[in-house]
C-alpha cells in the first residue's frame, strides 16, 4: 500500500531500514553494500532501496534533513509498512573535546527544544531515548569488528542556522551535549510511539572547537565505519550472522 511520500508495497521494504539524512547517501549503501539491491521509491527523490547483506533483507533510505522530515518517512515505515527496526546513519558537529573529527557516535540521548513530540502525541519531555536492545547490538558489532564507538547525548536541533553562535556552548555545559544534529529526536519518539525500535550512528563530520570540517563529498562517501557497524548489526537482526 503506498503513501503519499512512498510509491512502495509493503513486501518490498525489509523489517530492518538503515535511514541516512541523503537520499544519495541512500543509494550509495545500495550500490556499495547491498547485494540485488532494487528500488523502491523514488517520490521527491527521497530514494530507497531493498536488498541483500551478509544474506539479510536490507532496507536503505534517505530520511530527509530535519525531525520533520524523518518524522514523516519513519511514522510511515512503522506504521504503513510494518518497518521493527530504523537505524540512522548521519553526520554531526561535534562541540566537546572528548570528541574528534570522524569519531562515530552511539547516541544513548537526545535532547531538544524542539516541540515535535509535543505535537506528536502531547509528549511534554525535552529528552528521548533510542532502544536500549538495538544499542546494545550496535555496541556489539561494533566489537566484532574492532570498529571504535563512543556512547554520547546529542542536541537534536529544529535550526541550522542559529543566530546565537554560543548556543552550543551553553547547552553542553548545562545539558551534557557532545554534539548536535537534526534527526534524532523526532525518530526516536517516533520509535517509542509505534512499540518498534531506533538507534543512530553518527560520524562527526565538524568540530566547532577546532573548526575542522569535511567537504560535502567526503560527507557522502567516507563514513564506512558507520556503515559497516550499521549494516552488521541489522544483519545479525535479521538472524545472518
Amino acid at each position: 500500500m503506498a503513501t503519499i511520500h512512498n510509491q512502495a508495497a509493503v513486501d518490498e521494504i525489509a523489517p530492518v531500514v538503515l535511514m541516512p539524512g541523503d537520499p544519495l547517501r541512500a543509494k550509495l549503501i545500495a550500490e556499495q553494500y547491498l547485494k540485488d539491491a532494487r528500488l523502491f521509491n523514488s517520490v521527491r527523490n527521497m530514494l530507497g532501496y531493498t536488498g541483500t547483506y551478509k544474506g539479510a533483507r536490507i532496507s536503505v533510505m534517505g530520511g530527509g534533513m530535519g525531525g520533520p522530515s524523518t518524522g514523516i518517512y519513519s511514522h510511515e515505515l512503522y506504521r504503513k509498512y510494518n518497518v521493527d527496526t530504523i537505524i540512522r546513519i548521519g553526520s554531526c558537529g561535534a562541540f566537546a573535546e572528548e570528541v574528534a573529527m570522524r569519531d562515530v557516535l552511539l547516541v544513548e540521548s537526545s535532547w531538544s527544544e524542539s516541540t515535535f513530540a509535543r505535537t506528536y502525541d502531547g509528549y511534554e519531555g525535552d529528552t528521548v531515548y533510542p532502544s536500549a536492545l538495538l544499542n546494545e547490538e550496535l555496541r556489539r558489532a561494533a566489537e566484532c569488528l574492532h570498529r571504535p564507538l563512543k556512547g554520547a547525548k546529542v542536541h537534536s536541533t529544529d535550526c541550522f542556522y542559529r543566530m546565537d553562535r554560543d548556543a552550543n556552548i551553553k547547552i553542553r555545559d548545562r545539558y551534557g551535549c557532545v554534539a548536535e544534529e537534526m534527526e534524532s529526536f523526532a525518530l526516536f519518539h517516533v520509535a517509542k510511539a509505534a512499540g518498534r525500535h531506533a538507534a543512530a550512528l553518527l560520524t562527526v563530520s565538524d568540530h566547532s572547537l577546532t573548526h575542522e570540517k569535511i567537504s560535502p563529498e567526503e560527507r557522502q562517501k567516507s563514513f564506512g565505519d558507520m556503515m559497516e557497524i550499521a549494516l552488521f548489526a541489522a544483519a545479525a537482526r535479521a538472524g545472518e550472522i
